[in-house]
């Protein structure tokens, strides 16, 4: 197993490609700790984590407090005692035209997306930096790299998540931490499945493999970059799109 006597934190665990993270590294022997902001849905995650024979811890959390990500993280190392990955996955949208989008989708994007991957990586560094290993994998977008009418805010968040994991990748890395992105394209979500079908059809014929992604498909990623085949790598943006942006 890739990650047998690992432990692992995965904001946003709740659904969805934080949920596939989270299963994903326990069937590869990890025990994880997952969060997110509804208590039920991330208690039912830690029940399925469990039934594959890991040790989970499921905190209720707002990334957007340091106060409760600073519980979250005493109470994991309290379980597992110590966290050797990190997923920053915890991520809203609020989509609207830029002339049209008011201070609070603006702020609320940014304060889930960025400053919550700054407050937990934070949180989760110090520890790292005593043992002097640890892995940071922050879950970006593509359209952190090109842009997308109607979600500046989105944009601006996950292109900042690529600026973030790139200083901490250079000031870690003597530290024997690393620190990559995984920018996913269109994945098969509740997200993309609200959208209205033609919608879905415009963004599925710009993807060259002609289909969308699957959340596991951003876990194998994910993956690579939380286990010992990706030691020598850090600083990096791993693209999950099906060649959209190629």
């Amino acid at each position: 197993m890739l990650l047998e006597e690992r432990t692992a934190f995965v904001t946003g665990g709740a659904r969805g490609i934080g949920r596939e993270i989270a299963l994903c590294f326990a069937r590869e022997g990890a025990d994880v700790a997952v969060c997110d902001r509804d208590a039920a849905e991330i208690a039912a995650v830690g029940g399925e984590i469990e039934a594959l024979g890991r040790r989970a811890v499921a905190v209720a959390a707002d990334v957007t407090s340091a106060a409760e990500i600073g519980a979250a993280v005493n109470k994991i190392v309290d379980a597992f005692g110590r966290i050797d990955i990190l997923v920053n996955n915890a991520g809203i949208t609020r989509d609207a035209f830029l002339v049209r989008m008011s201070d609070a989708d603006w702020d609320a994007v940014l304060a889930v997306n960025l400053k919550g991957a700054f407050i937990t990586s934070r949180a989760v560094m110090k520890g790292m930096v005593k043992r002097r290993s640890g892995k940071i994998i922050n879950i970006a977008s593509i359209v952190g790299l090109w842009g997308n009418a109607g979600q500046a805010n989105y944009a601006a968040s996950k292109a900042g998540l690529v600026g973030l994991t790139k200083s901490i990748a250079k000031e870690m890395a003597s530290r024997g931490i690393t620190a990559n992105a995984v920018a996913p394209g269109f994945i098969e979500t509740r997200m993309t499945a609200a959208l209205p079908e033609a919608v879905r059809e415009k963004m599925r014929a710009a993807v060259p493999m002609g289909r969308f992604g699957a959340p596991g498909d951003v876990a194998k990623a994910a993956l690579f970059l939380a286990s010992g085949l990706s030691d020598y790598v850090t600083g990096q943006v791993i693209v999950v799109d099906g060649g959209m942006i190629m």
